[in-house]
């Protein structure tokens, strides 16, 4: 990494002009949104504009970097510590890994908070956020999970016919255990529940719109589809072909095609 190329804060990096600290939960939360992403590193010693300002003493500020890491943050996330110099001045880079135990927390205050990073800023996560970042620590997928439905109770024949008519191979029962559909005990897991012929999953629904002109202003027409995922996505196309203009206008020599 050249320090010349850093140009602006972004979402892999966050520049520090000094160490704060009294105020930990100030840098720290990007340690937390950084470790429950996609890893990324504080640069202290250089300013909001990405300007070099340099550090009086960089051993002490690893110092007190590493000890607030362990008094503010659970679990303790992967970090190294590299000093660079640039211009006789010198930062210390705290590079974060990327954690396979999410969600890292920031612990102070009386709070006890998981940040993530949203384009340059890191931002307490949303409980939709923490759901996938529990279940990201746990090595599973919300479409994983399993659910209360037996999959003796659903068929499959849309999933079958669409499988076939696209691999050119004959569909098999037990498709459904390798693809993650039904788990071993014969549940539905909720990709399972999605592409069973009678999805039970009321969620599963697609709101189709036709607007007057490139503005939404008044609606020309609209439906709403509930269901089996490849229906779903069947009706969806369908609604796009039918509601799709298909004028010409004609020429000495021929048309030209005006969708």
């Amino acid at each position: 990494m050249e320090l010349k190329k850093l140009i602006n804060e972004c979402t892999a990096y966050d520049f520090k002009l000094m160490l704060e600290e009294k105020k930990p939960k100030s840098w720290l939360k990007s340690v937390s949104a950084f470790a429950n992403g996609l890893g990324g590193s504080l640069f202290f010693g250089i300013d909001n504009d990405g300007a070099v300002k340099g550090l009086d003493d960089v051993q002490y500020v690893c110092e007190s970097v590493s000890s607030k890491i362990r008094d503010y943050m659970d679990p303790l996330p992967e970090v190294e510590m590299i000093p660079h110099e640039f211009n006789g001045l010198h930062i210390l880079q705290l590079k974060v890994v990327a954690g396979h135990y999410t969600p890292y927390y920031y612990v102070g205050d009386g709070q006890r908070i998981a940040f993530v990073r949203i384009g340059d800023e890191s931002l307490p996560a949303t409980a939709e956020q923490m759901v996938r970042l529990v279940l990201k620590g746990s090595n599973k997928t919300y479409d994983s999970l399993r659910t209360n439905y037996k999959s003796d109770d659903y068929s499959f024949t849309i999933l079958a016919n669409t499988f076939k008519a696209r691999i050119h191979q004959e569909w098999n029962k037990k498709f459904l255990l390798s693809f993650g559909l039904v788990t071993n005990t014969g549940n539905l897991t909720n990709a399972g529940a999605l592409f069973a012929d009678d999805c039970p999953l009321w969620q599963s629904r697609l709101y189709c719109t036709r607007w007057d002109g490139t503005a939404k202003g008044d609606a020309i027409n609209d439906e709403e589809f509930t269901g089996n995922v490849l229906m779903l996505l069947r009706e969806a196309m369908n609604f796009v072909k039918s509601n799709t203009r298909k004028g010409w206008e004609k020429l000495p020599d021929g048309r030209k095609n005006k969708p």
